[in-house]
């Protein structure tokens, strides 16, 4: 009976949308059909004007024209992941998005001119900056102030603890299959932890080639691939971990890392959700209170050599505990997240997979012995985080994506890692794992080198 309920349901829907006028057939279209976020009128469009610069010989790198490419690349490679089957779960989007775009580059599958326009555009413009800075904010903005204090606070523990098991579990799995301890935790395992590409496997070549007397290049063609390896990993990881979220919701707080506690200042422990209310000019506000808080970190980057998002976090933490922003400011800010989270991830994605992500490296390095000495690490690096994260309280799960954050690609790594896991929110911790971490573990380790060599 309820069978027949359910397609006498779905007739009377079908002749409903029939019988609407011609127009109104077309705007369900635009509603209806999409791929990611675009109306899929518009994604064809899209498809046809970019076919158009394409044969013409030349596309413009302007912001105008970038937008829509980045869009209809990004959001179609997206769309493919999501809908594979199985991984399409398991973070398969991110992936996607970010790796689809390196193989097209490399095999040659990609105009010429898109290459070279989406390459010119990403790093003229350092547009990945602007969408961390917004995601920062906003994410920070947004937070319970108590819960904020105590995340902060209690984060340090579970990196240090699975930094530590991560390394010792590496070493052993790669003394297990007959590699020399050296090659094993300089050039596996330290530059998974490293922090990425800019701040991580650059300055490691750099030292590297000065105390090892070898080539840069060579030094960095060495690196360069565990950092994406690991990062690859991390973000399988991270999409398993959102998928044990749904099935055991009792072990994650959905992009909170402390459970919700009552505070005392008379505001909401969770995340206050959007009034609806907020006007454009607010919003504005909230994008221009972001940018500047970038710009003191850029100031701080030159004063004492802090990374600029590591200064503008801590000055937006500093900022919301003092209640500094008025709460129509602070709506405005997490407006600008949610836009920035739902709009310009996978395109930022293609982005650094076409300009920055060299796809032949990436297989170059995919020897057994490699790949089980880094996924060794990270897992064991994870999990340490997942438990202690339980032990000392805070939601395990999301302790645990902030942790895979420690092997990812920098500030991409992050990104792709956290949208894999659905915890944007969490990107203030994972730039304090990435960034923070992955410097002290740099430092450290070539002080050790060079005294060791010494």
């Amino acid at each position: 009976m309820s069978t027949t309920d359910d397609s006498f349901s779905v007739t009377s829907e079908s002749l409903e949308i029939q019988k609407k006028p011609l127009k109104e057939k077309w705007w369900h279209i635009m509603d209806t059909w999409k791929i990611g976020i675009i109306p899929l009128p518009l994604f064809l469009l899209a498809g046809a004007l970019i076919a158009i610069d394409c044969l013409g010989g030349k596309l413009p790198s302007d912001i105008v024209v970038m937008v829509a490419t980045l869009a209809f690349f990004g959001f179609a490679c997206g769309e493919f992941g999501k809908r594979l089957p199985i991984v399409g779960k398991l973070g398969a989007a991110a992936i996607c998005a970010t790796f689809i775009p390196s193989a097209m580059v490399y095999y040659g599958l990609l105009p010429d001119v898109v290459v070279e326009s989406t390459t010119k555009f990403y790093k003229s413009t350092n547009i990945l900056y602007l969408y961390i800075c917004c995601i920062i904010v906003g994410s920070i903005m947004s937070m319970n102030r108590t819960t904020l204090i105590q995340g902060f606070l209690r984060i340090f523990f579970p990196m240090l603890c699975g930094e530590i098991v991560g390394m010792l579990v590496g070493m052993g799995v790669g003394l297990a299959l007959g590699m020399e301890p050296f090659q094993i935790f300089f050039f596996i395992i330290l530059p998974i932890m490293a922090g990425g590409v800019g701040e991580g496997a650059i300055p490691l070549s750099i030292g590297y080639a000065t105390l090892l007397h070898m080539d840069q290049g060579v030094a960095l063609g060495r690196v360069l691939p565990m950092v994406m390896l690991g990062g690859l990993t991390a973000i399988i990881i991270s999409g398993c971990l959102n998928q044990l979220g749904k099935r055991f919701p009792h072990l994650t707080g959905e992009g909170q890392l402390m459970p919700n506690l009552s505070n005392g200042d008379g505001q909401a422990p969770a995340t206050p959700a959007l009034s609806g209310k907020t006007d454009v000019t607010t919003i504005a506000a909230g994008a221009l209170l972001a940018v500047l808080l970038y710009m003191i970190g850029m100031l701080g980057h030159k004063l004492i050599g802090l990374p600029a998002p590591v200064g503008m976090l801590f000055v937006a933490v500093l900022i919301k505990l003092a209640n500094g922003v008025s709460p129509r400011l602070l709506e405005g800010s997490q407006v600008v997240y949610k836009f920035f989270q739902t709009s310009v991830t996978y395109p930022i994605l293609f982005a650094v997979g076409v300009a920055i992500t060299p796809w032949e490296e990436l297989v170059h390095a995919f020897t057994i012995n490699n790949l089980l000495v880094i996924v060794s690490t990270v897992s064991a690096l994870v999990a340490t985080g997942f438990f202690v994260g339980k032990k000392i309280g805070m939601h395990p799960i999301d302790v645990a994506i902030v942790s895979c954050c420690q092997s990812g690609q920098g500030g991409t790594g992050d990104v792709a890692i956290l949208t894999a896991g659905n915890r944007m929110s969490l990107m203030p911790f994972a730039q304090i794992a990435t960034r923070i971490g992955g410097a002290i573990n740099v430092s450290v380790s070539l002080l050790v080198l060079g005294n060791f060599l010494v």
